[in-house]
């Protein structure tokens, strides 16, 4: 049975942890754009669509004067965070890779396919934060590099990956990891950045100038990659279409899952009337649902109290709704508004 906002008690400690933190965007603000459908005016039988920029009239209820009382949807555009990165993709990475640096990070390493935006945002926001990022993409070097493969070829260090080799990533990742870091350096999974290690000393690099490895796996399907995606969601319930009382039902399409359960697990703690559908990409619903159970179980164990309780131990329970893909690949967040 999916837990109902009012076993959110935790909100409050989830808002301080969320403003202690730091975050590699400088705001969690996201454009909003709503689409209202409305009657056609035609003598023939349609629909016609009205559309409103929501940031341009949050001082005037948050455009909700637009064609009031027709259907409509809310499109947040992450899409438009970053020129050249976008999308989830900088969300999950938000509060990760300042982690990572307070934690010595030198070098982070990465993978993903020829095309992948996590890979790209990974070498552009590295580059930003001052890291060497090493990018592998599976398949081989394009004879004119296009789009994500060009963006991860100017900001990161790149090597292609046979698919026999990616289909092992785990060994793939901490392999090449090794190499970098050399005979005096280390390497460190994002995800073992747990419990103590949060407590982050004023220098953690070492002074022999070694370097000091982080693995990030594949689309940052880690616990750490959720406070970014519950920021967003702290965000949006402040803006005065998606108040603390509106029940709002958000669309998100997932690769990994991670975004959807971010969003979920943060409308939950922050005591939100919201529930999240996530149109699966990658794999089966089982596999999505134990990605679920994993995320929450980590969470909890990192973040005791905040969420402890909320979620029973029946397998059956979820905080997502996962559906199949009946429609190509939007890449864009939906909010709909009951």
């Amino acid at each position: 049975m999916r837990p109902t906002p009012a076993l959110a008690a935790g909100g409050r400690t989830v808002a301080n942890l969320l403003s202690a933190t730091e975050w590699m965007l400088p705001s969690p603000a996201s454009q909003v754009h709503t689409i209202s459908v409305l009657p056609s005016q035609s003598p023939t039988p349609g629909h016609e669509f009205a559309f409103s920029n929501l940031t341009t009239s949050l001082g005037n209820g948050g455009g909700k004067g637009l064609a009031a009382g027709s259907p409509r949807f809310h499109v947040v555009r992450d899409d438009l965070l970053h020129p050249l990165a976008n999308g989830n993709k900088p969300r999950k990475l938000d509060a990760l890779l300042p982690l990572l640096r307070c934690r010595g990070a030198t070098d982070i390493v990465t993978c993903g396919g020829c095309q992948s935006a996590h890979a790209a945002a990974v070498a552009v926001h590295c580059a930003e934060w001052g890291i060497r990022p090493h990018i592998l993409l599976r398949g081989e070097q394009l004879d004119i590099p296009t789009g994500y493969n060009l963006i991860s070829l100017m900001f990161g260090n790149v090597t292609y990956a046979s698919r026999s080799v990616y289909a092992q990533r785990d060994e793939m990742l901490y392999e090449h990891a090794t190499k970098i870091a050399g005979s005096n350096g280390t390497v460190m999974w994002a995800d073992d950045i747990i419990g103590e290690d949060l407590v982050v000393d004023e220098d953690t690099t070492d002074g022999n100038g070694s370097r000091r490895v982080m693995i990030v796996k594949e689309g940052a399907g880690s616990v750490q990659a959720l406070l970014g995606v519950m920021r967003l969601v702290e965000y949006l319930s402040g803006l005065t279409l998606f108040g603390q009382d509106e029940k709002v039902h958000i669309v998100v399409d997932s690769g990994t899952g991670t975004t959807a359960v971010g969003l979920a697990l943060g409308a939950v703690c922050l005591g939100l009337q919201w529930r999240v559908t996530a149109v699966m990409l990658a794999d089966t619903l089982e596999r999505y649902r134990q990605q679920e159970k994993s995320l929450v179980s980590d969470f909890e164990k990192l973040y005791p109290g905040i969420f402890h309780g909320m979620v029973g131990n029946d397998t059956h329970c979820s905080l997502v709704q996962w559906v199949e893909r009946f429609s190509p690949r939007s890449g864009i967040l939906i909010v709909i508004e009951n």
